[in-house]
This record gives structure tokens, C-alpha cells and sequence, in this order.
């Protein structure tokens, strides 16, 4: 099975079908599935783990800030439920999520594990009009996805994209969705940190870099639906909680809309996103792991394991050939560490998986600073498209 960039630590498993570990300093994460199967019920969306715009776009001063209820009032519109009947042999089987309508062609965007696996798909805007939509692309490894309804322009309220890079934390997000299955709910809080790590099961050892961290409360039924920040643009799209209950605790994670810029348009006209790829899987450098394992250096990524034909491999990347147990835990260690990337530093995993994900493309050329053997050298290399599995 390939790998991308993975700590050896990040490992997912289900707790009734609702538990994932994030690993590293994050701990035990449990991602709601946004479906969850109770046969005859109508259920909520649908994720497998227990952790945009043209025409009719909603204009906001980018220095405006709108107060809550003119903000739902001039959103509500662009917010859709979406029902998926889900491939079973019960046929009462069905979930429910939420989207955005993203351009007046009747593109919708909401969460790929809310539409997978369906048998059909139906919208219910607003107003209560409700359509039936077909797939347009799908992406599991941001778990994005693009659905299509035919219907009459103005029937389109477009939702504007943000710069979720100028995010901080502290600011308030606002989430409108179906929770539960009641439509049009908003809930409101902060973003609580940035550049989080998600590895949900379905994706096998890849991860979901860069992603947004919000108290605001989230439950099934909002994945698929906007986080918005307090001008109105939607800025994230909601998409896995951590719990130990199956219900909000306090932490929601949203896929960051600078995200949904690179891949969305892909899936619109390919069906398809090139995810770059790699092809190693390894381990963050910090103090007290270079102390105990004599690494040549502080921090930034060591390379435990290499996928054979990679761009690693091609590129003479060297993997880990050592193994040595600290308090209980075996380590590999020997190969090459990992400290920057195209003139940029590599501290830790997501500093390399981030820059890969906004920065690069499959195809493209990278420039690695490694250190090797207490020598420090760069290495370039041709990133592909990442494997499906």
C-alpha cells in the first residue's frame, strides 16, 4: 500500500464505527461518518470515521463584517440539504449532509463521503424546492465532492469563496447546515488552530492536510455544508468532529476553501483531482526523538519508508535501515531528514504536507533540503499523480 507522508503513530480505528486516532501531539481523534446505518431511519450525513462562484454571488465588503442575522439572511439561500440514498440491500437506507451552491449552472459543492456510494441524490433548497442531482467529480483524499442539479438559473444563490489563508485564530466562523436533519440551522464560534492533520480510514495511509479547527458546533448532518467567516464568504466546508459520543464535544474540523479553489474547478471539468505524490511515509523531528534516537538534527521529517518507483525512490531518497526502542517504542531511524522544501523550512509532517497540497501540482518539479549522515544536500525530484491506494 503507498504512503504519503505519514507519522507511524497515525493510525485510524473505529469505536462503534466512530473513532480515529490524529496522532502525533493531537491524540485520539473520533470523526463523525456523516452516515451512520439504522435501518428504516432517515439518518444524518454520512462519513466513514469517528473523527465557488458566478452570477448571482452574494457580494460583501471585504471590510464589511455583517452581524449574525443579516449574515444567515443574505446566506441562507446558497445553503442546500442534500438526501442520499445510500447503495444497500436495505433500500430504506438513506443519509443526509449539506452543500453549497457554487455557480449558476447548478454546481454544488459538499463532502465526498456525504454523496458516496449513493443510489441517489436529491437537494432541497430553502424554499423547499428539492431536484434531483448526479455526480460531477468526486475527491476522497480532500473528501470534496461536485454535484449537479438542472434546474432554472435563479434558482441559484451562489455563496463566494474566501481567502482562507488570511484565517487566525480567534476569528468567528459561523456553520449553516442540516444537523440532525433540521435545515437551515447556524451555529456560530471561533476558529480554535489551523493546519490540522486528518487521516480518515477510507483514504487508507494518506492524510487530509491544512485543515480548519472550529469550536463551532457541528453535528451530522452539517458535513458538506459552509463554515463561513463573519463577512460572509465561506471560508471551509465542514466536514468531521472529534467525539466520543457521536455528537459535538467542542472541536469540528472544515476543509479549508484555498483548498476547494485548486481542486473544485478539476472536478468540474475532469471529474477528477491530480493529488502530487511523494511516495514516502515517515516520522516528525523533534528534540527529545533526535536526542534519543542521535539524529543530526533538531527537527523537520524523517524518512522511515519509500515506495518502490516512487519520485522518492527515483530521486535516490534514502530510506530508514536502523530500529532502536525508546520507552517501549520501536523507531526507525537512518535514513534521510527532510528540513526544507523549495527554499521553505520543514519543521515537522505538516509543514511538507501543506506546502505539497497549496503549492504543488502532479508534474511538478521539487527542490528537497535533506539531511543525510550529518551532511546536509538537496535533491530534486518530478512529483506524480498520488495512487489510489
Amino acid at each position: 500500500m503507498s504512503k504519503d507522508y505519514t507519522v507511524t503513530s497515525d493510525t485510524f480505528r473505529f469505536l462503534d464505527k466512530t473513532t480515529a486516532i490524529l496522532g502525533g501531539t493531537y491524540g485520539i481523534i473520533v470523526l463523525i461518518l456523516v452516515l451512520t446505518f439504522v435501518s428504516g431511519q432517515q439518518k444524518t450525513d454520512p462519513m466513514h470515521q469517528t473523527v465557488t462562484p458566478l452570477g448571482n454571488i452574494i457580494q460583501s465588503n471585504p471590510t464589511s463584517h455583517l452581524s449574525l442575522a443579516d449574515l444567515f439572511s443574505k446566506s441562507q439561500d446558497g445553503v442546500v440539504q442534500i438526501i442520499v440514498r445510500k447503495t444497500s440491500d436495505n433500500s430504506s437506507d438513506r443519509a443526509i449532509g449539506s452543500g453549497i451552491v457554487y455557480d449558476l449552472s447548478g454546481h454544488i459543492i459538499t463532502s465526498n463521503h456525504v454523496v458516496d456510494d449513493y443510489q441517489k441524490i436529491r437537494v432541497v433548497f430553502h424554499n423547499g424546492e428539492s431536484y434531483s442531482a448526479k455526480i460531477t467529480g468526486t475527491d476522497q483524499f480532500a473528501d470534496l465532492a461536485v454535484i449537479k442539479v438542472d434546474a432554472d438559473p435563479q434558482t441559484f444563490h451562489t455563496l463566494p469563496l474566501g481567502d482562507s489563508s488570511k484565517l487566525r485564530i480567534g476569528d468567528q466562523v459561523i456553520a449553516i447546515g442540516s444537523p440532525f436533519g433540521l435545515t437551515g440551522s447556524m451555529t456560530t464560534g471561533i476558529v480554535s488552530q489551523l493546519g490540522r492533520i486528518l487521516n480518515p480510514p477510507n483514504i487508507g495511509s494518506f492524510s487530509i492536510p491544512n485543515v480548519i479547527q472550529t469550536d463551532a458546533a457541528i453535528n451530522p448532518g452539517n458535513s458538506g455544508g459552509p463554515l463561513l467567516n463573519d463577512q460572509g464568504q465561506v471560508i471551509g466546508i465542514n466536514t468531521a468532529i472529534q467525539t466520543q459520543t457521536g455528537e459535538f464535544s467542542g472541536v469540528g474540523f472544515a476543509i479549508p476553501s484555498n483548498t476547494m479553489k485548486r481542486i473544485i474547478p478539476h472536478l468540474i471539468q475532469d471529474g477528477h483531482y491530480k493529488h502530487p505524490w511523494l511516495g514516502v511515509s515517515g516520522i516528525s523531528v523533534d528534540p527529545d526523538l533526535s536526542d534519543n534516537l542521535g539524529l543530526s538534527t533538531q527537527s523537520g521529517f524523517l524518512i522511515e519508508n519509500i515506495v518502490p518507483d516512487s519520485p522518492a525512490s527515483k530521486a535516490g531518497l534514502h530510506a530508514s535501515n536502523q530500529t532502536k526502542m525508546v520507552d517501549g517504542i520501536k523507531y526507525k531511524f537512518g535514513g534521510d531528514i527532510i528540513t526544507g522544501v523549495d527554499n521553505s523550512p520543514v519543521k515537522k509532517l505538516e509543514d511538507l504536507l501543506n506546502y505539497l497540497q497549496d503549492n504543488k501540482s502532479a508534474g511538478d518539479k521539487m527542490i528537497l533540503k535533506i539531511s543525510r549522515g550529518g551532511k546536509s544536500m538537496d535533491v530534486t525530484l518530478v512529483l506524480q499523480e498520488r495512487p489510489s491506494q
